[in-house]
């Protein structure tokens, strides 16, 4: 049992889907910090908002300093976590549909690179003999 479970861990398959789920959780904190940190300032600086994920609505209609204090004093709609979320999913997505259509491109470039495989000799010997044999 040992071996099968060491065999279907260092297969393909498993193997590159943990190490595709390690880098795309990296990849996702590397892009909630280009999104928190530079992104969100620079939007909010040119449309002139404060930044989105202090943007919330208390439900009992009081004003507090910030959205942890909301938070703390009842339930708070936090949607300007929701839109820093939504920006998060966008660049990601549209950073792994670039990827796949740059993984696309070189499998193809591979496959129109090989040539065609030679032809057994024995289909080689059959077709001169079949030449032959016209004459």
């Amino acid at each position: 049992m040992l071996k099968d479970f060491k065999e279907f861990i260092i297969k393909g398959n498993a193997f590159d889907m943990a190490v595709g789920i390690i880098l795309g959780g990296a990849f996702g904190l590397v892009v909630k910090s280009l999104v928190d940190n530079i992104m969100m300032p620079i939007i909010g600086g040119l449309f002139k908002l404060p930044d989105f994920s202090q943007m919330y609505f208390p439900m009992d209609g009081g004003s507090y300093e910030n959205l942890k204090a909301a938070q703390e004093a009842g339930p708070t709609v936090a949607y300007g976590v929701f839109i820093n979320n939504t920006i998060n999913l966008l660049i990601v997505g549209f950073a792994l549909f670039v990827m796949v259509k740059y993984v696309e491109k070189m499998t193809k470039k591979k496959e129109e690179e090989k040539p065609a495989p030679a032809p057994p000799k024995q289909e080689v010997l059959l077709e001169e003999i079949r030449d032959l044999l016209k004459k």
